[in-house]
């Protein structure tokens, strides 16, 4: 009898352990693919900042040239701050960002890497966005 319930402990330890590892396997992955939309974005991170720079330079431009049209100059000066709020965005993900699983389960850190991966994709998202609306706004010269 006991030799069974030996046997019985030990096998049910081992579908444990052999779904822990396929769950820290799948972890890996999901933390690879968090990066990688991270990664995706960052360099562009200075192209945010000269746009913000273009819009402000632009505003201050017409400004001196013609100060009655503060619908302009606001809409640049918001554009820039939008470009700033992506850049800073980007930052805050990854100040809060853990990189390392410390003592959590395989399933904590999946359910922490989910909602990075909702994080950074947002992130992701407003500075594509951001980008796109600078480029269209910029080039024509408003």
């Amino acid at each position: 009898m006991k030799y069974l319930l030996f046997c019985l402990v030990i096998g049910v330890s081992f579908i444990f352990q052999s779904c822990g590892n396929k769950q820290v396997e799948e972890n890996k992955k999901l933390r690879e693919e968090v990066i990688a939309v991270h990664d995706e974005v960052m360099p562009k991170m200075g192209q945010l900042k000269s746009f913000e720079k273009t819009a402000l330079q632009m505003a201050e431009d017409i400004s001196k040239a013609s100060p009655m049209d503060s619908v302009k100059i606001q809409e640049l000066k918001n554009l820039a701050a939008e470009l700033d709020q992506a850049y800073e965005g980007m930052f805050v993900w990854m100040r809060q960002y853990d990189v390392e699983d410390g003592e959590k389960t395989p399933e904590e850190v999946k359910t922490y890497l989910d909602d990075q991966m909702e994080k950074v994709s947002k992130v992701n998202q407003e500075i594509k966005a951001v980008l796109e609306k600078a480029e269209k706004s910029l080039r024509s010269g408003q």
